[in-house]
């Protein structure tokens, strides 16, 4: 995943935003066990550089495989890979998002048309799935019949619950619940994983967090492994569903904490219910945040990016008024989390570490 880093790293803004668009779209292609063409990779540098748009980059990519007149089972493995890449490319890079179950089957119908048949389309059927991190155990999966009302009954709820003045561990606990949920009901027949990514991926942002970065781009596999821990109980092995290896990882995308996420800790043959809380411990995280809300810590990382940004410009990030923005930094100022320097008209924001 390697491939964008000199435009993440050194790159101007928009070149920054379209290279981790595409490293986690690429990454995400890992929960399946898929891989990118050297193609792929080519023509995301020719959009990251401006030189074509996103929608050309699409058309390169379906070109070049119309152009093939042989292809082996693999090919058409690298194809979905390929071509979902750029599909998934292209929705972070949107700014239109709706939270609606109408929104997250509309993701799916985009990312897989002309891959899938039944893209966009509610599951009619009842599945099981042998999961290597389960030892070949399933989760159990909701029901064919029950899954679009069970769908917009979890929606429903989260539509109707307030974060407001919720600290962070606590906000986390709960969108981590939610997506997990959603997940687990398992609407498609096969691409869940990635059209709950890309969905999670979307909603977050609703919060104020740019969320595209390396979490997703680097250790997908182990997101999708955590959802399914998070799932799975066997009562007479002593293994229950937790969502503690979900939360390291949410936080690690939100906090930009650096807990370890290793697949091989998750297999329910190297844990038991007594030994899981022994194992799951959250590194610390570089600010106090333990009563930051996600607000506050929407504002605080795009201070980490931009510490000159204007009250105007910190609001138009997250999606709030001014004199929202005016309270929650005051609110930081005052726990001591930041402080203004060098005064109004030519001062930045200094956030203050943890000693």
């Amino acid at each position: 995943m390697n491939d964008f880093e000199d435009y993440i790293r050194q790159g101007e803004p928009d070149k920054k935003e379209k290279g981790y668009a595409w490293q986690t779209a690429i990454g995400l292609q890992a929960v399946d066990d898929l891989k990118t063409s050297d193609y792929l990779i080519q023509t995301a540098r020719q959009h990251i550089e401006g030189d074509i748009t996103i929608e050309e980059a699409k058309q390169l990519i379906d070109r070049y495989y119309h152009s093939k007149t042989v292809r082996a089972e693999a090919e058409d493995r690298t194809e979905e890979a390929d071509k979902v890449s750029a599909r998934i490319a292209e929705i972070l890079s949107e700014n239109s998002f709706t939270f609606s179950p109408v929104e997250y089957i509309n993701i799916h119908r985009r990312l897989f048309k002309d891959i899938y048949k039944y893209a966009g389309k509610i599951r009619d059927y009842n599945i099981t799935k042998k999961e290597w991190v389960l030892e070949g155990e399933t989760v159990l999966y909701s029901s064919a019949d029950t899954i679009r009302e069970t769908l917009e009954y979890d929606f429903v709820q989260e539509k109707n619950f307030s974060y407001k003045n919720l600290n962070i561990n606590d906000a986390i606990t709960h969108i981590v619940r939610f997506i997990s949920g959603v997940w687990q009901i398992h609407a498609f027949g096969e691409g869940n994983t990635r059209t709950t990514a890309v969905f999670t991926i979307k909603y977050l942002r609703t919060f104020g967090f740019d969320i595209s970065n390396e979490s997703f781009a680097n250790h997908s596999w182990f997101f999708r492994n955590a959802l399914v821990r998070a799932n799975y109980n066997n009562l007479n092995k002593g293994i229950y569903a937790t969502t503690d290896y979900l939360e390291a990882f949410f936080r690690n995308l939100i906090l930009s904490e650096n807990n370890e996420l290793k697949n091989r800790s998750i297999l329910v043959s190297r844990q038991n219910a007594t030994e899981l809380k022994s194992k799951i411990s959250f590194s610390k995280c570089n600010i106090c945040t333990l009563s930051c809300t996600l607000e506050e810590i929407a504002v605080l990382n795009f201070l980490r990016e931009q510490p000159k940004a204007t009250q105007k410009e910190i609001a138009a990030h997250i999606g709030k008024s001014e004199r929202t923005v005016k309270t929650i930094t005051v609110n930081l100022a005052e726990k001591g989390i930041i402080e203004r320097k060098n005064g109004k008209r030519n001062g930045f924001w200094e956030i203050k570490n943890n000693d």
